[in-house]
């Protein structure tokens, strides 16, 4: 109650001090001729600058969408790095790559219980092989002595080549005694 007699005392103190006057006749004409004059705003300025509005907002997206595509594009592969410093030691490694495998299939398929062992004990050399090669890439990509490092890789699958064919004499080689043993038994 104290507050609205606080405000009826004050709308009773400034009563009479209060602008109602029309303006005159014809001001309103006169205000938008002088703003049309100035040439920075009213309506023919709200008019005239319509069109920043849509194309601040395109230019806006289209930052956005450029600043995305920089932030967001993926990392190059291990591979495409490699390839990017030396060309030819990316053809070689796919071609010894596709080598490996075959002769990895070709193991594989040759296995039976006897030999088993044997080819699980290589893969398990070949996974670590698999994981040096990937530190010399790794130290290839981080500017290490390119020449040296680019002998360690060749070396290295070279080295896979070897234990497979290794590996698959062995099989043989059992494979053969199993043979003979089963001739001789009957």
């Amino acid at each position: 109650m104290n507050q609205k007699n606080t405000l009826e005392n004050l709308f009773e103190e400034l009563q009479g001090s209060f602008d109602t006057g029309q303006p005159s006749d014809g001001h309103r004409e006169r205000f938008l001729r002088r703003l049309a004059e100035q040439g920075d705003g009213g309506i023919a300025g709200a008019r005239r600058n319509s069109w920043w509005r849509p194309l601040a907002i395109a230019a806006s997206v289209a930052i956005f969408m450029a600043a995305s595509v920089f932030m967001f594009k993926p990392e190059p592969t291990m591979a495409q790095q490699v390839a990017e410093i030396s060309p030819e030691v990316s053809e070689t490694s796919f071609h010894f790559a596709n080598l490996i495998q075959l002769q990895v299939q070709q193991l594989q398929e040759q296995g039976s219980p006897e030999t088993q062992p044997l080819i699980n004990e290589a893969l398990q050399q070949l996974e670590g092989l698999e994981a040096d090669y990937q530190k010399l890439e790794q130290d290839l990509i981080d500017g290490g002595n390119s020449k040296l490092i680019l002998s360690a890789m060749i070396t290295n699958f070279q080295t896979r080549i070897d234990l497979l064919q290794d590996v698959m004499s062995q099989v043989e080689q059992i494979k053969q005694f199993k043979n003979n043993s089963d001739e001789n038994s009957i």
